[in-house]
Order: structure tokens, then sequence, then C-alpha cells
């Protein structure tokens, strides 16, 4: 049996409610003691594997993605960690590292770089080889095993054979995982892995977004192969060989009962008789999967209706004209002040605010109610837990505010000490356990990268490097969603599509489940349903001038998850990318919404991809507007749901600027995201302030840049650029309040000391300047009521705090896997306070708000109601800030900062101290190229 490596490095917690006390320790014991013999594979002989000659990076390149690379574990392997905490080898081994580097960065250098990181060169040295394995019995690909992380380095000598052995190290290190989400992906996971109210949420977010039948999938492979020539026909060859290598891993799991214990505890297998099945992969389970992804990760936009409400609230109270002006002040198109990626002042204009909109479909006030998704509850289903599951479902599919994350610092060769580009650079994807995203090597014809990959969709390396190349993204956001008003026509199911009354697509999902060892919730089920129109499903119902419509989704990639597999395709592919150009050539046939940044030993570059349609002349992008042939994208064809799209020149784009950083900001001048937020404050600006110091002075390395970075991990955004401008207001009277002056004087030395939630010590598990930290984490709330509330009135505020929440601080119940998620900080009205705070001081302002709000714009009020809402904060306790959750206690700070490892199956991990990083990162620097 595979060795188990004792938890002591990290906290330990457990995972409450996610496995009932169902054993106790001796029954467990026994249990295992009758489990051992059958579950493992035995390992190959030690391979004479060397180090590979295509490595172009001189051993400078470098990667981590926590918690580990083995994310399967059998039913023993399982009870052993619930009971005792034991791990199975190369469960967690990357999470140590990882968390380490908060407390290690300061004195980072290029030598110790890899007491946080990976070795992240290509190939195995013989003696560091753990296992070699020739999936199915094939000779014409190997899995190589290498000791420290059991990174998979899958070598072949034929195409087929590759992508087959991908598929089977896939398997063997995130079966159950992917087949998870495949249910997501179908809008069935409920029916697959119990009626969790948070497994009920992910599968009615996904599935609102891309409510795809069995036909729907298999039409977008067509496509996505018919017209792509002989690359698509590639991509359908390498698809097939993967699934086959997946379900080869399948058999040979199942007969040696090795498989995944959650199909055990989730009640399709028999650990006794081994009766139940496994079911095998097929081909639309991969476009089902990237539904999933795309959907989190990549695609931009969205959010009209709120706009328009929001802007319909803004003209109540103000009149037509004066709303509009305040509106679009909130709204920061154009912000002159945003943190930009393209910082040479090239313009990109896309998605501008047209001189006389045309087409607008604004709802009548009060008219708008949501398109329900579920219907028939019974049961667990019918829960008041359940519903409020729904609902946030609905709102984070609904908003425009995508969870973005990821980052990227990129300097140029010519400010390096060495002369060649350094990067540090990695998508942040939330932390699970297992990592949604896998390591992987892959050498074979036509294919040779190492880095992470979305398990079920690693037929190729998504982020990270070739021969002599690197490469990752962030999440950009531009908008690539429209919202249409489908005028309604003889009922609530038909709608007009160019002149003719035309039925709506009804498509249903029906889940049921019923309690199981790994999932006790009580038995229910429901229907999702969804109504599709040719502009896409419904989401909205409301009135435009009297008329009764739904508002529609249409999204560019919708009905084309697949198209990006070209783009991939043609990274991993060493004949393919050999410059910048022909990285920037590569990532323009991926039609999701993100960064893309490129580092060679000579070359920097950057491209922004997605399919961004042309839109007709006057539609303004932020608001709804009529389904009608004058205002649909230019040559759309619904059958296909094709456009044209801006050319590659329009897309921000550059080769070798001074430097690059990106967290999720705005891309470029003029270049306008769907997301609210990007303005004079933004978490950008922590990337941008360090690394243009960093260029300033010259020399940089390795360790300055992931110094840099991890310094920005652990900066409060607030308390950095926002609270020395409070603090300037508060003091410009001397304060005699004993209680706001003691406030005062902490939240001073906090920002004197550098404004970080950093640990005392390294496992301290308690903040330096903690209650600094405590009074802001509290204040912040009630200062931007207290400061826009009383001007704006409560309607106008509260919809603006619908387009762009007030806060995400690390400790708030945000992201996409809820609290202790770790990426902070994107979304909040940090902008608005600094603008704001700066005109009461009388400070030049660019691009600011439409007039003053703090105290009704003069200082001395002002100052009074931030000093009024800092004696409130800090009166509150710790025990009211933190109020407590299934994973900390009522007043603990830290771990209500702490991230959690979100469990997807049986297996749990310790919780790590915040950092705002990135889960899967590199930190490369190439010494020469081809």
């Amino acid at each position: 049996m595979p060795r188990r490596t004792p938890r002591t490095a990290l906290d330990r917690q457990r995972t409450p409610r996610r496995f009932p006390k169902f054993l106790g320790a001796a029954s467990i014991c026994a249990l295992i003691a009758a489990l051992l013999s059958p579950l493992t594979q035995a390992a190959a002989a030690d391979s004479t594997t060397a180090l590979a000659a295509n490595d172009y990076c001189g051993g400078q390149c470098s990667d981590i993605l926590p918690p580990g690379q083995n994310g399967n574990a059998t039913l023993a392997q399982i009870l052993l960690n619930q009971a005792f905490g034991i791990q199975p080898d190369h469960a967690e081994d990357q999470l140590g590292p990882y968390n380490n580097l908060a407390s290690g960065a300061a004195t980072l250098t290029d030598a110790k770089i890899n007491d946080f990181f990976n070795d992240a060169s290509f190939g195995v040295a013989s003696d560091q080889v753990a296992s070699t394995t020739a999936p199915g019995g094939r000779t014409d690909v190997t899995i190589v095993r290498d000791k420290k992380t059991g990174v998979p380095h899958i070598t072949g000598t034929t195409r087929y054979g590759t992508e087959y052995g991908a598929g089977y190290a896939a398997a063997q290190d995130r079966l159950w995982l992917m087949d998870v989400f495949r249910h997501v992906g179908r809008g069935q996971l409920t029916s697959f892995a119990g009626g969790a109210s948070s497994n009920q949420g992910l599968e009615q977010e996904f599935w609102r977004n891309a409510p795809y039948t069995e036909a729907d999938l298999q039409t977008q492979i067509d496509n996505a192969i018919a017209n792509n020539g002989a690359r698509g026909q590639q991509a359908l060859a390498d698809a097939n060989a993967y699934i086959a290598g997946i379900n080869a891993y399948i058999d040979a799991s199942d007969s040696g009962r090795y498989f995944p214990g959650e199909y055990v505890l989730t009640g399709h297998k028999d650990s006794i008789t081994n009766a139940g099945t496994i079911d095998h992969f097929k081909i639309t389970d991969l476009v089902a999967l990237a539904s999933v992804i795309g959907s989190l990760f990549g695609s931009g936009g969205g959010g009209e209706v709120n706009n328009a409400i929001s802007l319909l609230a803004a003209q109540s109270k103000y009149g037509v004209t004066e709303g509009t002006k305040v509106w679009e002040s909130f709204r920061e198109r154009n912000d002159p002040e945003a943190v930009l990626t393209v910082h040479n002042g090239e313009s990109f204009p896309y998605a501008s605010k047209p001189d006389t909109a045309q087409g607008e479909a604004l709802p009548d006030a009060g008219s708008v109610t949501q398109e329900p998704l579920v219907y028939d509850r019974t049961g667990s289903a019918a829960t008041a837990t359940a519903t409020s599951a729904s609902a946030t479902a609905a709102a984070t599919t609904l908003t425009s505010a995508k969870r973005g994350m990821s980052n990227a610092l990129v300097v140029s060769g010519k400010y390096t000490a060495s002369g060649h580009p350094i990067a540090v650079f990695g998508p942040q994807t939330g932390y699970f356990a297992p990592q949604l995203l896998m390591l992987q090597e892959i050498q074979g014809p036509g294919l040779s990268a190492r880095g992470a990959s979305f398990a079920g969709l690693s037929m190729y390396v998504e982020l990270g490097r070739g021969q002599d190349y690197s490469w990752s993204a962030t999440t950009s956001g531009q908008d690539i969603i429209d919202t249409y008003a489908v005028e309604l026509c003889q009922d609530d199911y038909h709608y007009l599509y160019h002149g003719t009354c035309t039925a709506m697509d009804k498509v249903e999902r029906t889940n049921s489940w019923k309690p199981t060892t790994a999932d006790g919730t009580a038995a229910g089920s429901y229907r999702m349903q969804v109504y599709r129109t040719k502009y896409g499903p419904v989401e909205y119902r409301a009135t435009v001038g009297g008329k009764k419509v739904a508002y529609t989704t249409l999204r560019s990639s919708y009905m084309h998850e697949a198209d990006s597999i070209i783009g991939f395709q043609m990274l991993n592919d060493p004949d393919y990318v050999k410059s910048p150009q022909t990285f920037q050539s590569a990532v323009q046939h991926i039609n999701y919404t993100f960064n893309w940044f490129y580092a060679d030993s000579s070359h920097t570059a950057y491209y922004n991809s997605g399919d961004n349609p042309v839109r007709a002349a006057g539609v303004d992008a932020e608001f709804p507007v009529w389904a009608q042939a004058a205002y649909e994208w230019q040559n759309w064809d619904p059958t296909t749901n094709t456009a044209s799209y801006t050319p590659p020149s329009a897309h921000p784009n550059s080769i070798d600027q001074d430097y690059y950083i990106s967290w999720n900001n705005k891309q470029a001048k003029d270049y306008t995201t769907a997301p609210w937020g990007d303005g004079s404050v933004h978490r950008g600006n922590l990337l941008e302030d360090r690394v243009k110091k960093l260029v300033a002075a010259g020399g940089v390395t390795r360790s300055s840049l992931t110094k840099a970075m991890a310094d920005a991990a652990l900066a409060d955004l607030r308390a950095e650029d926002v609270l020395p401008k409070l603090l300037k207001v508060i003091n410009s009277s001397t304060v005699t309040d004993t209680t706001a002056a003691a406030a005062v004087t902490k939240l001073s030395d906090w920002v004197t000391a550098g404004a970080k939630r950093k640990e005392t010590s390294a496992g301290s598990k308690a903040y330096a300047n903690a209650d600094a930290i405590r009074i802001l984490d509290a204040w912040w709330p009630l200062l931007v009521k207290a400061e826009f509330q009383p001007g704006l009135g409560t309607d106008l505020y509260t919809a603006f705090s619908n387009n762009l929440p007030i806060d995400e601080s690390p400790s708030a119940a945000h992201g996409p896997t809820g609290a202790h998620a770790g990426s902070s900080f994107q979304y909040g009205w940090w902008s608005y306070v600094d603008k704001d705070i700066r005109a009461v001081l009388g400070e030049s302002v660019q691009g600011g708000l439409s007039q003053k709000y703090c105290g009704g714009g003069t200082l001395s009020a002002c100052r009074d109601a931030l000093i009024s809402t800092l004696k409130t904060a800090a009166g509150l306790t710790a025990a009211q800030v933190y109020p407590g959750d299934d994973q900390c206690s009522a007043g603990d700070q830290w771990c209500a900062d702490s991230i959690v490892q979100r469990t997807l199956g049986g297996i749990k991990h310790g919780k790590i101290t915040w950092q705002n990083r990135p889960t899967y990162q590199q930190v490369v620097e190439y010494t020469s190229h081809r």
C-alpha cells in the first residue's frame, strides 16, 4: 500500500458534516484491514529516464499547485484520513511550501525559490523516478512519476499513445473530480453526488448559463472539428485517445478495486461485492466540463438588466440628464485613473458609450422579475437552506461581477539582472480538495509542454511552459454577453423573431437524491427548467413601455464551448509557438475572455482573447436592447450563434512593453470591461506600484519579482490605498474623542507598518496589528454607507450595491467557493471612496464622481461622519466582526481569513494562512532559445 504521511505541518480541521460519524475508530480499523490488499497497483521498476534535452530554461522554471498532485483516494485511504488525518502520498505535499511563502518571502533569494515552488524542468532524473507505468500495457507511451511531487511525466512515441497516456494519468489523479464536474456541466450533480445545498447551488449556477442537451454537446464538437481543418481532425483524434486512456484506467481500477472510494461512499459501488459501475467517459463529457470552466473563468459580460435598474433609480432621483450623469460617474467605463495592463497610451476602443443609443429596451420601473429555474421541490430541496443556495447561485450567474481572479507580473529583459525576461504568473482558481487543476508534463509527436490543466481537459497543458517559452492567463472580463428584450406573443412562451411568433424551446433536468454515507442530506428532488430562444436563454421577465418581454442573454461562446481546443493545441506544439507573434496567433484561437502573457529568453508579449462581437451601430452594450434585426450582432447567424468579431488587432495586445501587470484590471485605454470597479483604486494597483518601482531601479531577479507578488498578496488594498486619505480627513482637526483617537493611532501604526494582514510569526495564527485590522473590517461597510447613502438615497445606494459589492475582504463570504477562498479585493467601493474623499479634501481628481457625497461635500461634516462610524466600528468585538462559520469559532480573526481547501471528495486538508495569490503559479526565466 502506498506510504501515508501523517498530517503535522498544517492546522488540522474536520470538514463539518461532510462525513457523519458513521463509524467508530475500531470499526474503521477493521474495515481498513479488510480492504488493504486489493487497493493498490504495483509500482514498476525504476526508470533511467534522463532530463530532457529540449529544455531551454536552465533550471530556472518553477511552479506550484496546492494541495498536491494526487487527487484520488481509495476507500481505505479516505477512512484513514477521516479517522486519523493520514494523507495519501502526494495529496498535500505542495500545500506546505505554498503556505510558507507568506512568512518566507521577506528573505527569499533565487537559490531559495524551490523551497516554495517545484522544479518545473522537463523530465525526471533517473534517481528521482518513483514509478514508471505503461498504461493499458501499451508500448508507445510511459508515465513516469517523480519522487518529490508525484507529477506525471507522459512520454509517447505516437500521438495516439501520448494522448492515451494523458487520459490515463488524469484518471489516476482526478477520476472522481472529473466525474463530479461532468455531472455539474450537465446539471446532474445532485443525482450523482448527493443533495447537499452546496451541490444544488453548484449545478444550478452552471446549468442556467449553459442548458445544453446531449445533441447540443455533440453539435459543438462537430462544428469545432469541421471549422478547423487538419487541426480540428487532430483535436478529435487526441480527444478520442484521451478518453480511451481515461476509460482504460476506469476498467483497471474497477477490476483491481483501487478506484476512488467516493464511489462507495456515494452508493455507486459496493465495497464488499464490488457491485455497481463507474460509467465510461464519452467525448461529449469534455464539452460539459469545458462549459463549466469557461463559464466560471472566461465569460465576461452580462448584468445589463441590473445596469438598467440602477440607471432608472438614478434618473428617478435626479432626473434623466443628471441621473444619467451620476450613473456614468459610478460606472467608470473608461476611468482616466484606472491602472492598465497596456500602459503605453495605445487605445483599443471596445463597447464604448455611443453618442446616441439605439434600440434600448429599458424595463418599466418595478416590472422586472427573475425567471425561475427550479420547480417542483420535494423533501430537502424545499428547505430554506436549499432555496437560499438557489438564490445565491442565480445572483452569481446573472451579475457582471464575474469572479476573475488570477494575476501576472512580467518584466522585460531590459530591466532584469540577467538581461532575460522574468515572469511570475498564474490563475487563481480557488482552493479545492482535490484541486480543479492538475500538473503534468506531456512529450510526444507535436506536443512538448509542462504545466497545469483542468482535470478532464488535460489533453493539452493549458497554462504552463513549452521548450523555450512560458505562458499564463488572467480573466479579462470584456463584454461578450448581451441582453435582448424579446417581445412576447400569443402567451408567455412565444416571442417575436423577425416578425414571426415563435415558440420558446423548453429544456428540463429532473434530479433526485437520497442520503448516502458521504452526504446525509435527506431525500429530495426538483426540476430545473430553462426556456431558450434564438437570442439565448430567458433570464428575466418584465414590461417595456407596457409590452410584455422576456430578457434573454446571448453569449458569443454559447454553443462554442469546444472551440478553444485549437488554441491550446497550438500552445503545446513546439513547431507552432516559436516567438511572441506565434504565441499571440495561438491564443487568438481561444474564444473565452482571458488576458494571455508570454515570456521567453528575449521577449515578452500580451494578448487579450475572446470572441468580441461587432455590435450594431448605436447599441450600448451596458443595457438591454430590442431583439430586432437592426440591433443584432453584425452578421449574426442564430443557427450557429456566429457573428462578425473584432479583428485581432483591435484586441489589446503588446510585445516587449517594459513590464506587464494584471490582476483582472482594465486592459487598455478605451477598452471597456463588463464589471464595475475599474477606477482609481483596484487591486491591480498593488502589483503596479511594486513592479513599477522594481523596473525603475533595474536589476530585477526572479526572487525580487516573486517577493513583489508575495508582498501584494498580504496587502489590504483598502488600508494601503484608501485608509491614508480617510485618516487625512480625520486628522484635519485634533481628534478629541478618546475612543476615536485610540482607533486612529492603531490604524496609523498599521499603515506605517505596511498595511499587511500577516501573522506575527510563521504559524502563530495571529495577525500583527490585529486590532487595526478588526477596526477596518468593521468600519469599511459602515463608512461607505454613511458616506454615500445620504446623498444617493436608499434605493439608488442599494441599486449601485447590486452592480458592485461594497467590500470583498478576506473574511467575507465571497467568490465561487464562498468564504476562505483566498482571492480578495477584486470588487468593492474603494475607488468611489478614494475619489470622493480626495474631492472633499480639495485634491485633484480625474474622472471624479458627479458630485461630492461625504458630509454633503463639506470637510467638517465628512469628518464627523467618519469619526462617528469609526467609533462604532472600534466598539465592535472580534466575535461581532468575525461571527464564526462552519470552519471557525466566533472571534477568530486569523481563521476567518484563512484559506480552506474545499472538499470535493473524501480527503480533507488543514487551513493555511491567507494569501491573495494565484493557486497555480509559475516563476520563470529562460536562459536560451531554439
